[in-house]
């Protein structure tokens, strides 16, 4: 009974090995992240990226100098002040910390929104242009060489990039 399964499972082995073997003389590989890199529209995607996360940084930079500004103020000028400048004061500075922090938050989420809008329409367009070399050059499977920890077959990224025209 045990040679059974031995002879099962070493004829599965085989047939399984036999199937890898077939299918992996029908794939190649493209370094998707070498080609992100490269693309003229990623390249403009990120410096339009770059401009608003610049805006942003000098927004916030503004706030923070003017909330700092104001505290300096406020903590030099409190023994002289009464107990109700103070409280105002103090719920001045507050609002303004969560001011700070609020637009902190929503420039984050913005900036990564705005990624997405403008880098999705990019990634479809190299993900299509993979399909059709691929499908060109006959194979039915294209991994992304930028995982890949053996990558002995035929390389697509040159064929992409010229379908992309750069």
């Amino acid at each position: 009974m045990k040679q059974i399964k031995t002879l099962v499972i070493a004829a599965l082995f085989i047939l399984g090995a036999g199937q890898t073997m077939n299918a992996q003389a029908k794939a190649a590989h493209v370094d998707v992240s070498e080609i992100m890199s490269k693309m003229p529209a990623m390249l403009d995607a990120q410096k339009q990226l770059d401009k608003l996360s610049t805006t942003y940084d000098a927004d916030y930079k503004k706030m923070v100098d003017e909330y700092q500004g104001k505290l300096k103020k406020y903590e030099s000028e409190s023994a002289t002040v009464s107990d109700a400048i103070n409280g105002d004061r103090s719920k001045e500075v507050q609002d303004m910390q969560k001011r700070i922090v609020d637009f902190r938050d929503n420039a984050q989420k913005e900036l990564q929104q705005k990624e997405s809008d403008i880098i999705k329409p990019i990634m479809e367009k190299v993900r299509l242009s993979i399909q059709k070399v691929g499908k060109a050059k006959g194979f039915q499977y294209v991994l992304d060489g930028s995982t890949l920890l053996l990558a002995d077959g035929p390389n697509l990224t040159a064929d992409v990039k010229k379908d992309l025209g750069f």
